[in-house]
């Protein structure tokens, strides 16, 4: 039994992939729903994002809190996101995917009840990083499970819709922020996460994650779900076990050896990605959107709702863009967009300090924050989540590839195999991996 099993899986190793490539390429409905269920925490993200731009005027009066409260209550979601992220690997690979957004969502749900139904300041802020926390833990288990789902030609547009998702709950806080209270806006932020916890019953785990457990039969149910019932799964279990194997054994090893010289390309471009994302101002300009308005001269109401309109359709352009642009293009036109903007923004506030042609400072600031959100969303602002979950798998292909090489010289006398094609894949692949380029 246990060589003929061995035999089958190195026959659907073997097998060429084209021959393959049409059952697990597919877009099923399973995945669309899968995607579905875990961006529905994006939404929520989103809404976290912005709230405090929708919110800052009935909190303060409500409650009565000073500047400093409120700026306090709005850092501590990225407190609580810190948090969250710390521990959000581990917790992924303990308790799974699906695992991990259940977490996310209990956290996500406390944080906002006690948001809606604050009496004081403490109520605020223990919400605030609760939902923080949660947040944290979506922003990487979300575009993780994503990836680990889709199909290989359309990864990046899933992935990508994470950030759609994103810049979804962000308008509606624009949008209804001018309609309904801040204790209204908080319950719309839970709302998603009932949603995706509800959905989470009915959605199959991560088959990579099932991998790593150890879990075969449940491997096969879970790609059987997402390919549907009638492909051949076969090879593509195949690939993710030995795959998920050889990783494991290439692995092990300290933290300290993440700063290897081979490691030192991806760890730069990962960390490097995230920190210009970080540090480019976009959440305090999301954030804090409406006082930039107000202090601009700038009508908050039409500002704030020109910007939730505005919210959709420019993520929709890099939903549609990721994968026939590239990410290098989108990137390095986000960032050139974002520099001029900054650029003519503290231009038109400099000239209304300077009391130089007032009445272009209005306009001139909010063109400015349109088109610095609109190059923002297109760019970096998703694109770094969906670069940080490709890396693994730009490893997994050169693993992949040395498999077919490997494979194929035990058994190319048995078999009768031809070897030419894989050593040129196994060439070109270490070629797009290496550290040097």
């Amino acid at each position: 039994m246990v060589v003929e099993e061995e035999t089958s899986i190195e026959e659907g190793l073997l097998q060429p992939k084209d021959q393959n490539v049409t059952s697990y390429s597919r877009i099923t409905a399973s995945v669309l729903c899968s995607t579905f269920v875990a961006v529905c925490g994006s939404f929520s993200f989103g809404v976290a994002t912005g709230y405090t731009s929708g919110a800052e005027i009935g909190i303060m009066k409500d409650l009565d809190l000073s500047i400093a409260q409120f700026s306090v209550f709005g850092s501590l979601s990225t407190l609580g996101a810190a948090i969250g992220a710390l521990f959000s690997g581990k917790l992924a690979m303990v308790l799974g995917r699906r695992g991990t957004m259940w977490l996310s969502d209990i956290l996500c749900i406390t944080g906002w009840l006690f948001i809606a139904f604050a009496k004081d300041v403490m109520w605020l802020d223990v919400g605030r990083i609760s939902s923080g926390m949660g947040i944290g833990l979506i922003s990487y288990v979300v575009p993780v499970y994503i990836a680990e789902i889709a199909p290989k030609q359309v990864r990046g547009t899933f992935t990508f819709s994470n950030q759609l998702l994103q810049n979804s709950g962000t308008a509606v806080v624009f949008f209804f922020g001018n309609f309904i209270t801040w204790r209204s806006l908080a319950l719309l932020g839970a709302l998603p996460c009932f949603i995706q916890l509800i959905g989470l019953f009915f959605i199959p785990e991560s088959p990579r994650w099932l991998a790593k457990v150890g879990t075969d039969k449940e491997l096969e149910n879970s790609l059987r779900r997402l390919r549907g019932r009638d492909a051949d799964i076969l090879h593509e279990a195949s690939e993710i076990q030995v795959m998920t194997k050889m990783v494991e054994n290439d692995s092990k090893s300290s933290f300290y050896d993440l700063f290897q010289r081979k490691y030192r390309y991806t760890l730069v471009v990962g960390i490097g990605l995230m920190l210009i994302q970080q540090f480019s101002g976009s959440a305090a300009v999301v954030a804090y959107a409406s006082t930039i308005f107000r202090k601009a001269g700038f009508s908050v109401a039409i500002g704030s709702t020109m910007l939730g309109l505005f919210m959709i359709p420019k993520a929709m352009i890099g939903l549609i863009l990721v994968d026939n642009w590239g990410r290098r293009p989108l990137l390095l036109t986000s960032a050139l967009g974002m520099s001029i903007t900054c650029i003519l923004l503290g231009a038109s506030f400099t000239l209304q300090k300077m009391q130089l042609l007032p009445e272009l400072t209005p306009v001139l600031t909010f063109i400015c924050i349109t088109l610095y959100i609109g190059t923002y969303a297109i760019g970096l602002g998703g694109l770094p989540w969906v670069i940080m979950s490709e890396e693994h798998f730009l490893y997994s292909e050169l693993l992949e590839e040395q498999r077919y090489f490997l494979f194929g010289c035990l058994f190319q006398k048995r078999k009768g195999y031809h070897l030419k094609k894989y050593k040129f894949r196994l060439l070109v692949t270490s070629t797009l991996v290496s550290p040097t380029k």
